[in-house]
């Protein structure tokens, strides 16, 4: 028996709006906790990035001002 068939005789209102209220009901634990994980993981990739980024612009002012000034000697 295929969904198809499952789903034929009944109204559109258990197609549309009971079934995936159920399907929230019973998977919503999970669901809030893979949403959250993959937030968290952006997060914390934005944050590295953010984190390099800044790494590397403070080297870079640092080592171009230290040359100059290396280059009055």
């Amino acid at each position: 028996m295929a969904v198809k068939e499952i789903f034929a005789g009944l109204p559109w209102w258990v197609k549309w709006v009971a079934v995936p209220v159920l399907a929230l009901v019973v998977f919503g634990g999970l669901i809030m906790s893979v949403v959250g994980f993959l937030a968290g993981l952006l997060f914390k990739v934005l944050l590295f990035a953010a984190l390099v980024a800044g790494l590397v612009y403070v080297v870079r002012k640092f080592s171009t001002s230290s040359s100059s000034s290396r280059g009055d000697w």
